[in-house]
């Protein structure tokens, strides 16, 4: 016959845990019974406002005392919502409050505003050691942490005695889990750096699963109120245990999870499991199939079996769930059994023949409107208030502008003015390879200084050319020098890590040392120092090629710099006294040839300054802004960002496609130009054929001429380099700042691991007499999953570890309390005075007492009034 009503009101009983009101200041243990909450993360008091009052007053055009009233604000909000700290509904508007805020201020301000918020970790063996980090990103996730905490707390705090407090109790587990998953999905991405150890992944879907379980726990506990059938609460029930179960194996691979919520929720997995065989069974009584109800029953008792294991790990509450269902489990099964093996005698189906329980998914991580559309919540008459520094202009409006005017610089300076200065190098090689214009000149002018060779000596004296030569390239040489020692001192931090890494490595070893090295965990900063490495050794080649060229021009240079007497006693005077009819014609097309291509360099050099006076005067902050405002009316529910202003780039930089067309043209007028002089000058050098009479005067013309466009190139070369420097200083200076964060993290990092290597071994500690025995060792019943080994507790928790390397908790000694039934049954208490003959007892029953204490609880009680003999030292456990 069927009899479940009994199992009913256990689990009702059992689970419906201690009525904590909302309202009380009590701080809630985080087992205080059979379901687990998130405790709340701290911080320290940080001067935001402050923070946001300087940033704005450096990099915006705005005077931040514009925005004092919303400085205020912000500052009132963090307040309120970091002083939320027990579970009150109220508490649930300030903290999304001001996340809410902090989401919408991102598209106001860079992820690092120059404040470094300081969090501590709620979960893990760290939790007194504070996490700085200047990132908003880092507040936010900090934040939602502690608004999925209040919603568990609020769960548990629900009076689960009743069908009202356990929905409540469900909603509130799923929006935790919804806002773990935001957190997880939404927030930790957009980081930029590692997230602290308790928000990796294994953590954040540990604790998503087991804000799930709990959800799922809530329901069943609700169907099982509400009379159900058996067969719909074991499919409730085995996706509980599924929840339990994923909750308990993400568990293992984070460093943050506790061996203590492991064990829980390794026991409630098997737990609810076994509550699903059992329910089944109950079906499968009431449909007769009386083989599989004794099956199914077996399997129950199984499961049981396997929680049980856990439990010197569970408290009270949970270990009661487990006696409660095993003994209800165990008398059902010894009826069916007999019911079978008498009456029905029907075949008991193995275990791999059972058809596998169906589940039903009530639970659902919800995230809240309040957490994944803040923007929606924000405004003059909405929850939220109206958005902060509204009068900002949008950081992403300064992150557009600045892309505009790197793509317009990159359009104009390398699409088009580097385009036409290789065509004018191009006109030089040319002339040089003709001997251009010196034989012309040397013909042209047999005595004196050609007019174009006495203009180019005075720009070369104007300019003081040799000594601004020598400055610029000093100056390059200091900016080069100063790149140089900023990229080696980080590049040297990492090599100092890595080396510091090896050391310990041999020092402990790989088995206990399992840290990965530094190129595993910071690949983007190598990958970074090559890249830079091959920049810089780019770089000094080109700086040795123009040092080469200024080499072999720095002597006609020196002539250029001197008076027209020291460049007349350079070029020789040449014997021609005229010049014959033929040569003369060859002589005037060849120089309006020369000339044609001086007037086509000229205007190229007009154009160049005029493009770059375009590019200068291309002021987009009017037309940025009012396209800003366009996107905020049709992207109300958007935060904007830099890529929506991809249509404003194109229509902005059409502007510039009159120079890309003239770039054509210009090159094919300069093709034409040079083809005809190139033929004017075979035939000059035809009509003048044996003529030497100006070869030297030719050569030394030439050679001035070639000296001056060298030094127009240095020049240009020289200011590049310098830009080049320049944009490299802020690379190898982030570089070096990345490098010292990654270093300092490193180094706290190993403190700790060494701290906790160097903590001697539990078993090394000695309570007994030394000449007694040494106390038995507790034997390990958590086999956990595969993932990372769990590590001594440095906030104060002991653990042991068994031959496998995996921890549990350490007993704790604890005097069993005068109104316990171990004492009652001890023998009488006089005066609240010890008696001998009660002997001594510990907490935390080993295996052999929790049978004592089942057997206690079944009517066998078995008295302990042994006395204490001192030899056999103290056990525990």
């Amino acid at each position: 016959m069927k009899s479940s009503s009994l199992w009913n009101k256990v689990a009702l009983a059992s689970t419906s845990g201690p009525k904590f009101g909302v309202k009380t200041g009590a701080v809630l243990p985080v087992m205080s019974n059979n379901i687990l909450f998130l405790p709340f993360r701290k911080t320290n008091p940080v001067a935001l406002s402050t923070a946001i009052k300087g940033y704005i007053s450096s990099k915006y055009d705005q005077h931040p005392d514009m925005f004092r009233q919303d400085l205020e604000v912000i500052d009132a909000l963090r307040r309120d919502a970091v002083h939320v700290r027990e579970p009150h509904t109220s508490g649930i508007k300030k903290i999304a409050a001001y996340a809410g805020q902090i989401s919408w201020m991102g598209a106001k301000f860079p992820i690092d505003i120059g404040v470094e918020f300081t969090w501590y970790p709620a979960l893990g063996y760290n939790t007194e050691r504070p996490i700085s980090q200047d990132n908003l990103k880092f507040e936010l996730a900090n934040v939602l942490y502690n608004l999925a905490a209040l919603y568990s707390q609020l769960a548990t705090a629900s009076n689960r005695a009743t069908t009202e407090g356990l929905r409540a109790a469900c909603n509130y587990f799923c929006l935790a889990a919804g806002v773990i998953s935001h957190i997880k999905t939404e927030v930790i991405p957009e980081l930029r750096t590692a997230p602290p150890e308790d928000m990796d992944d294994g953590t954040l879907e540990s604790l998503e699963y087991l804000m799930l379980a709990q959800a799922q726990e809530c329901f069943w506990q609700k169907a099982v109120m509400d009379g159900y059938k058996d067969a719909s609460i074991a499919k409730l029930a085995a996706k509980v245990s599924d929840f339990y179960g994923a909750a308990g194996d993400w568990g293992v691979k984070s460093e943050a999870v506790s061996s203590e919520w492991i064990h829980h929720t390794t026991a409630k997995h098997h737990h609810f499991a076994g509550a699903a065989q059992y329910r089944q069974a109950c079906d499968c009584l009431e449909k007769r199939k009386y083989g599989e109800e004794v099956a199914r029953l077996r399997d129950s008792i199984t499961c049981v079996n396997e929680a049980l294991k856990e439990a010197r790990y569970l408290n009270k509450s949970v270990l009661g769930d487990l006696n409660g269902l095993k003994n209800r489990v165990s008398e059902d099964l010894k009826r069916a059994e007999k019911d079978n093996d008498l009456i029905y005698l029907n075949p008991v189906p193995p275990k791999s023949e059972l058809k596998t329980l169906d589940r039903a998914n009530m639970a659902v991580a919800k995230v809240p409107k309040e957490t994944s559309e803040p923007q929606n919540f924000i405004g003059d008459s909405k929850e939220f208030g109206p958005p902060l520094f509204a009068k900002l202009v949008p950081f992403a409006v300064h992150q557009a502008a600045s892309i505009y005017e790197e793509r317009r610089d990159r359009l104009v300076n390398k699409n088009i003015i580097d385009e036409l200065e290789i065509l004018t190098t191009q006109i030089h090689d040319t002339l040089r390879s003709l001997n251009l214009p010196g034989s012309l000149q040397a013909l042209e002018k047999p005595l004196g200084l050609p007019p174009t060779l006495t203009a180019h000596a005075e720009e070369i004296r104007q300019a003081d050319a040799l000594t601004r030569l020598q400055r610029s390239f000093s100056d390059t040489a200091k900016l080069k020098a100063s790149d140089d020692a900023i990229f080696a001192e980080g590049r040297e931090l990492l090599q100092a890590e890595a080396a510091e890494n090896e050391r310990l490595l041999a020092k402990y070893g790989t088995d206990r040392w399992q840290r990965p090295d530094s190129r595993t965990v910071a690949s983007k900063l190598y990958t970074r120092t090559t890249e830079v490495e091959g920049y810089l050794v780019g770089a000094a080649n080109s700086d040795e090629v123009v040092r080469n060229k200024f080499r072999n021009c720095e002597e006609m240079l020196r002539i250029l710099s001197g008076s027209d007497r020291d460049i007349g006693n350079f070029v020789p005077s040449s014997r021609r006294a005229a010049i014959p009819p033929k040569l003369e014609g060859e002589v005037s097309r060849l120089r309006n040839s020369l000339n044609e291509v001086s007037r086509l360099e000229s205007r190229r050099q007009r154009k160049i300054e005029a493009l770059r006076e375009k590019s200068k005067k291309d002021d987009i902050n009017t037309s940025i802004l009012a396209e800003a405002a366009r996107l905020e009316r049709e992207l109300p529910n958007q935060a904007v960002v830099a890529a929506h202003f991809e249509d404003f780039f194109e229509q902005q930089l059409k502007k510039y496609e009159v120079d890309k067309q003239a770039l054509k043209s210009e090159t094919e007028e300069q093709e034409r130009l040079l083809s005809q002089l190139q033929l004017s000058n075979a035939q000059f050098l035809a009509a003048r054929a044996g003529d030497k009479s100006s070869r030297d005067r030719e050569q030394a013309l030439q050679k001035l001429e070639n000296a001056y466009f060298a030094y127009k190139e240095i020049v240009s070369n020289l200011e590049v380099a310098r830009k080049f420097y320049n944009d490299l200083a802020n690379i190898v200076g982030r570089f070096r700042d990345e490098c010292k964060a990654f270093v300092y993290n490193r180094r706290q990092e190993a403190m700790a691991l060494e701290s906790e290597l160097s903590l001697p071994p539990l078993n090394s500690l000695s309570m007994h007499n030394p000449s007694s025995p040494a106390p038995a060792q507790i034997p390990r019943t958590y086999n956990a999953p595969q993932g990372p080994s769990r590590r001594t507790s440095l906030s104060g928790s002991s653990t042991l570890a068994n031959n496998s390397g995996q921890d549990i908790p350490a007993p704790i000694a604890t005097r069993a309390s005068l109104g316990s039934p171990s004492l009652q049954n001890s023998g009488p208490v006089a005066g609240g005075t010890w008696n001998p003959e009660m002997g001594i007892k510990f907490g935390g029953l080993g295996s052999q007492g929790v049978q004592q204490q089942q057997q206690q609880q079944g009517g066998q009680q078995q008295g302990s009034n042994k006395t204490w003999d001192p030899n056999r030292g103290f056990k525990f456990g």
